[in-house]
């Protein structure tokens, strides 16, 4: 079972809870949308923190648990 996008190995395999991959290419298009658009994003506020004196290691741990604690509303 690969973890590797063989078309953008930047990009995961999308899975569902059986671990069988998502095979809707506009579920898929959507779900690269929007990892690359939270990549972005957090790329920037990483460096934004950063150029403003703060840890990295802490902008990374606080973010982390950030995500950790969103939960799903369906």
């Amino acid at each position: 079972m690969s973890l590797v996008n063989p078309e953008d190995p930047s990009l995961p395999v999308w899975r569902d809870d059986e671990q069988r991959p998502i095979s809707c290419t506009e579920k898929v298009k959507v779900l690269n949308e929007n990892y690359r658009e939270l990549q972005q994003m957090l790329q920037d506020a990483i460096e934004d923190g950063v150029l403003m004196g703060v840890s990295e290691a802490q902008l990374r741990q606080l973010y982390g648990e950030l995500v950790a604690s969103v939960e799903t509303r369906y």
